[in-house]
């Protein structure tokens, strides 16, 4: 298998409740040649603002205080992912990349001063309870979100396992705000998610990118090979509302179906932020055909897997446009413990595309849709088994071989799937027929 280790810069798609985002662990960049120009009269402003702060604000403020809250000012004034972390906001963020951490279970970031969902993350109680991407939080419990810092509403959505938090929300189609409760817990988040969906057809879901993911990819697909007894058909690969993560992990997963070629390169003012990633000669399916599936909530990360696979045409990508999240952040440790968030380069795919507020096109969009089963006729069509004196059917298998085929089907083919998942109904229909004209051209 051809992982690699961890990379210095890192792409990280919001703030997660909880927290959930990646980190590098390199140094501040330094720009070779930096203006010598000092701004006098905007120094000259934030000093008198400062002033003013400390001698008539209604309460006294101390130092500490105004200056990181000035630190903070600067940061989430450039963009919605740059930010500063205190000790406390950094060494959760440290803690999340493990996968495991408290909270609600959602990926959000800032939009018109309101928290909006990127997506929430599978097996946890904001998933569970229905909070949807695109999602937009205008109130905690009685807390109005307007005027709050993307920070100031984690805390508040961040607290003691199975303590009740309500989200006010305003949803697209929806004509009035809808109040869902939520009971906070641990999230443990299990980023890859494997299982046979016929009897050569394989499913992987990665939930987000952490440091094991390519790791954990490998392991999963070797498994559904065994099950597959040794080749499988086809596979589908699951970025559905996966907000992103570790760019290494991408970079890795990537390469994981690329046997040569560019993945993604990244451009930025400094030369620590000009990077480009190639893919190894290797392909954990042997070339087996691909469909990644993306919606609205796929993210960052999840963005240049599908861009560098749809690049290489070493996968058809299907669902809706993704989120349009292409920019890389930088978690650089400061003084006393805090870090600085802040965004570094833009990325872009092998063909040169920037993802940022473009997203990735599908190659076939499927939008989401309920399915239901058509209720089958009492009276069914005749066919030429119902008709006096047919034919048998010459076939020498017995009934218990015909069994022993059926049995090889998966429980997920067929309608179950259809009303389950339409989306991935398809995409295993799609995989069948490539299968198929594969089939045909090697012979």
């Amino acid at each position: 298998m051809k992982f690699r280790s961890q990379h210095l810069i890192v792409l990280i798609s919001g703030v997660a409740v909880g927290i959930m985002l990646s980190i590098g662990s390199g140094a501040m960049a330094t720009k070779e040649s930096m203006d010598s120009a000092i701004p006098l009269e905007e120094l000259r402003a934030f000093t008198d603002a400062y002033a003013r702060i400390k001698n008539d604000y209604v309460e006294e403020v101390d130092d500490k205080s105004l200056l990181e809250n000035a630190i903070r000012g600067m940061l989430t004034g450039l963009d919605p992912h740059s930010s500063y972390l205190n000790a406390e906001e950094f060494k959760d963020l440290q803690i999340g990349t493990s996968g495991e951490f408290g909270g609600l279970g959602i990926e959000v970031g800032m939009e018109s001063g309101f928290v909006k969902v990127i997506s929430p993350i599978d097996d946890t109680p904001a998933e569970r309870a229905g909070i949807q991407a695109g999602d937009l939080i205008i109130r905690l419990d009685e807390k109005p979100v307007k005027g709050m810092s993307l920070n100031d509403a984690v805390k508040v959505m961040r607290g003691k396992p199975g303590t009740v938090l309500t989200l006010t929300i305003i949803r697209e189609g929806e004509e009035k705000p809808l109040n869902i409760a939520i009971t906070r817990a641990v999230i443990q988040v299990k980023s890859v998610k494997s299982r046979m969906l016929d009897e050569r057809f394989g499913y992987v879901r990665i939930t987000q990118f952490q440091t094991h993911t390519a790791e954990a990819l490998g392991k999963s697909i070797a498994k559904l090979k065994k099950e597959s007894k040794g080749t499988m058909k086809g596979l589908v690969l699951d970025l559905r509302n996966n907000p992103g993560g570790v760019l290494g992990a991408s970079v890795d997963v990537s390469d994981a179906f690329l046997e040569s070629g560019l993945v993604v390169y990244t451009e930025g003012r400094v030369q620590d932020s000009r990077l480009r990633f190639s893919a190894k000669p290797g392909d954990l399916i042997d070339g087996a055909p691909m469909v990644v599936l993306i919606n609205g909530g796929s993210a960052s990360a999840s963005e240049i897997v599908s861009g560098a696979l749809q690049d290489h045409r070493r996968a058809i990508i299907m669902g809706t446009k993704s989120f349009g999240k292409g920019s890389v952040q930088t978690i650089m440790p400061a003084r006393g413990g805090s870090a600085v968030k802040l965004t570094t380069a833009r990325y872009f795919t092998p063909s040169g595309r920037s993802i940022q507020a473009e997203g990735i096109t599908p190659d076939i969009e499927v939008e989401k849709a309920n399915i239901s089963r058509k209720e089958k006729s009492a009276v069914g069509l005749i066919k030429e088994k119902d008709l006096t004196g047919h034919l048998s059917n010459g076939d020498n298998k017995s009934k218990e071989q015909k069994q022993t085929i059926d049995k090889g089907k998966s429980k997920d083919d067929g309608d179950d799937l259809a009303t389950k998942d339409y989306q991935l109904f398809e995409a295993l229909n799609l995989l069948k027929g490539l299968s198929i004209a594969r089939q045909l051209n090697d012979n």
